[in-house]
């Protein structure tokens, strides 16, 4: 039993079957939260986890619960898996390499007529990656308490569409309670979407803790006025402070290295016309430490920055607190069988800390959990050209199959 291997060829053909979904003409995917091609893919899934002999339960956020019975279905089941979701312009394997891989697990316990002790459930989450509906890792969120449901139903798209309403066009309002069961434990596979792993040639990397995150969106109102006739001095100029605040940003980055993460993502100005002075502007921002304390550091720098900015340039700044978590340690017990796993198939690996948000953090709140991260190529994420080796699945794979069973349990 301990030698069981997957099927590295269904892998990766399962992979690339759903990279046919959404498929843009870069490589890449493109599949936002409850669209139509979101609904074909979870659809495929749904096919797929019951021809492998699994029932299905879908929640009333639209999280997808693949079960897999077992000696004891009054025990925790074991949780595994990721999203289907992607970014506007992702990739073939954010996510769903995680939620294929648990596909695979079942589909070679079924093989080598495995049976384990308590059941065993894949699971797709709705919306992590946030692009469509913001926060991100909403699923998962509003299964483990983070997020209220009733508020989550009434958030909107750039569209103007409840996610609430999408959820019951596509099908996927589901009649399972959302979260409000016990968890035996979970685990999640994913690419690094960094580059530690492929620099140092690791084919494995043992995800110990996730960083911590604030999220922030700032609203600068000054006035608008004719470009040509308004002397420079008295401008309330909103473009100018935003400039000043993006500046800061970065320099708060750089001033906390080299942990730190700092970055200024989406910026909307207001008029938007070339000879008009902006009068408002819309920024995000995302800062990210793996220490608490410093990630506190990091916001008063911030926040005392932006009074100090709003006296000078007689800017109104409106700084808004729109979502954070704390730094977040895995489980040792799962962190370790992580670490067995790899040296059960001799892969070379590291501990590492995850950069990026995932299901993971927020699941990690109710039940014992951890990650596994395979390489992508040039660290590269969240970009249609991401890429991973069919080598480099087959290996996280193969360590989160056994990662599953040490806690599942198995007979034969």
């Amino acid at each position: 039993m301990e030698n069981i291997q997957i099927d590295s060829n269904r892998l990766w053909h399962s992979i690339m079957e759903m990279a046919k979904i959404g498929a843009t003409e870069k490589g890449g995917n493109c599949r936002l939260a409850l669209t139509d091609l979101d609904m074909e893919c979870r659809n495929l899934f749904i096919k797929w986890c019951e021809n492998a002999g699994c029932t299905i339960s879908i929640d009333g956020v639209g999280n997808i619960f693949s079960r897999r019975a077992g000696r004891d279905n009054t025990l925790p089941p074991i949780l595994f898996g990721s999203h289907l979701d992607t970014q506007p312009t992702g990739g073939r394997f954010d996510g769903v390499l995680g939620v294929m891989a648990g596909l695979e697990v079942i589909r070679t316990l079924n093989d080598n007529a495995v049976e384990t002790d308590a059941p065993l459930e894949v699971v797709n989450w709705t919306n992590e990656e946030g692009s469509r509906y913001s926060p991100a890792m909403m699923g998962s969120g509003v299964f483990t308490g983070v997020f209220d449901q009733t508020e989550i139903m009434t958030k909107e798209d750039s569209d103007g569409k409840l996610f609430g309403d999408e959820l019951k066009r596509t099908g996927f309002a589901g009649n399972a309670p959302v979260g409000d069961r016990d968890i035996g434990a979970y685990f999640e596979l994913h690419i690094e979407q960094g580059p530690i792993l492929e620099a140092e040639e690791k084919t494995i990397g043992i995800v110990t803790d996730a960083q911590g995150q604030r999220w922030y969106e700032i609203n600068m109102t000054g006035q608008e006025s004719h470009a040509g006739p308004t002397p420079m001095p008295i401008r309330k100029d909103a473009l100018v402070t935003a400039a000043k605040i993006i500046q800061k940003v970065n320099r708060i980055g750089h001033a906390h290295s080299p942990f730190a993460c700092a970055t200024v993502g989406q910026i909307i100005s207001s008029p938007n016309s070339r000879n008009v002075i902006p009068g408002h502007v819309f920024l995000t921002i995302d800062f990210r430490h793996p220490n608490s304390d410093v990630l506190m550091a990091m916001d008063e720098e911030l926040k005392t920055f932006c009074i100090e900015t709003q006296l000078v340039d007689h800017v109104n700044i409106e700084v808004v607190d729109f979502w954070q978590f704390p730094p977040t340690p895995f489980d040792d017990s799962c962190v370790k069988a992580v670490r067995q796993g790899a040296v059960l198939f001799n892969y070379s690996h590291r501990d590492i800390c995850s950069g990026a948000g995932h299901d993971a953090i927020h699941m990690a709140n109710i039940t014992p959990s951890a990650m596994i991260f395979i390489p992508c190529e040039g660290g590269i994420s969240h970009n249609e050209v991401e890429n991973a080796t069919p080598e480099d699945c087959t290996a996280g794979t193969n360590v989160l199959l056994h990662s599953v069973l040490s806690q599942a349990g198995k007979i034969n």
